[in-house]
């Protein structure tokens, strides 16, 4: 059987800036990324993403993000670009179409089983296999009887199939937003929310908000730690999704109450036939081939951690998690610091070994 120092699950931002701390640790990680490139969920991301962190602020440790704009803010596809060449330039093995269905414990390790047959053995497993995998669809009234179409935002790329059409959002973070006002452009849209959407200034006496965050330490702050669950995250904003939402395209309504074949119910009393519902609603880790490590995850399939390290199986860690140890931990400018963390940690286990 094959034996490496750490199986790295996931080829993402995560998973690559892992593997590039590990090698600085002197460990030998192998890179396990279950689609044909290492950049991770950022190709399958709608069109028009853009980040709401600036180049500046948008890079992997050794590598800054490229371009002569340092404040601009990059498209979904030059971050592909750039997670491409990070692994080109990442002296460590990354093997693509290789998906793991199951982790499991060995005296001194784990046997890694991938689909297929084959078999990894690894000191330590670090699962880097990130959110996109797992949308989260909330429990709606009325939802499961809704006969229009339901779709997450997963499976959104662009308005293009949604013109001239009636649509319902849910949600109320960045993504949310952003979809919405794009699809009201050429569609009829309304926000629906539990509660009304909160927004912060993108820029701040001239300034991005993460000069701001990065520059009082707020970015990298361990407030993880204090939290028994990820808080709510206001919408980044320059002027233009507020004033989208106070022209009314899109309009914002509170949550549905129900569905009536292809009607939604309106807490005023209004029925209206509606095309499709997008789900912006958010994902959660997805980590399957976990299921047999017992007590690696929760009762809801979420890791059982402290900042990244597995509370009950040593040598397990998680990198990527949102608010894993900070608020930018599931970001490109602060897994980095997550990954050198981590991979400190299993360094020195490694060698009591």
């Amino acid at each position: 059987m094959e034996r490496v120092d750490v199986a790295v699950i996931g080829g993402g931002q995560s998973g690559l800036a892992t593997a590039h701390a590990l090698l600085r640790c002197g460990l030998r990680p192998v890179v396990l990324e279950v689609s044909g490139a290492a950049a991770g969920s950022w190709p399958r991301y709608y069109d028009s993403l853009t980040l709401f962190s600036p180049a500046r602020y948008s890079s992997l440790p050794g590598m800054p993000f490229p371009g002569a704009d340092r404040d601009r803010y990059p498209h979904r596809d030059e971050v592909v670009a750039y997670l491409a060449a990070y692994a080109g330039r990442l002296d460590a093995e990354i093997r693509t179409f290789c998906r793991v269905s199951a982790v499991r414990r060995t005296g001194d390790g784990f046997a890694v089983e991938l689909e297929g047959g084959g078999l990894v053995s690894a000191r330590a497993v670090v699962a880097a296999s990130g959110t996109f995998g797992r949308p989260h669809q909330p429990a709606l009234p009325g939802l499961e009887g809704f006969t229009g179409q339901v779709l997450h935002a997963a499976d959104y790329r662009s308005p293009a199939p949604f013109t001239g059409r009636r649509v319902v959002v849910v949600g109320a973070g960045n993504s949310a937003v952003q979809i919405a006002a794009e699809l009201a452009e050429t569609a009829r849209v309304t926000l629906a929310t539990r509660a009304p959407v909160k927004f912060a200034a993108q820029r701040i006496l001239g300034r991005d908000l993460h000069f701001w965050t990065a520059r009082t330490g707020l970015d990298a702050a361990p407030l993880g730690r204090l939290l028994s669950r990820p808080p709510a995250q206001p919408v980044l904003d320059d002027g233009r999704y507020r004033a989208a939402l106070a022209a009314g395209r899109p309009d914002r309504r509170p949550m549905f109450t129900g569905t009536d074949g292809a009607k939604l119910l309106w807490p005023d009393g209004q029925r209206e036939e509606v095309d499709a519902i997008v789900l912006a609603t958010g994902y959660r880790p997805d980590l399957p081939y976990l299921t047999r490590l017992d007590g690696a995850l929760d009762t809801d399939g979420n890791p059982r951690h402290r900042e990244g390290l597995a509370t009950s199986m040593p040598g397990l860690a998680f990198v990527g998690l949102e608010w894993q140890r900070s608020l930018s931990s599931n970001s490109l400018r602060g897994v980095g610091r997550d990954g050198e963390r981590i991979a400190r940690c299993l360094a020195a286990l490694l060698a009591r070994r």
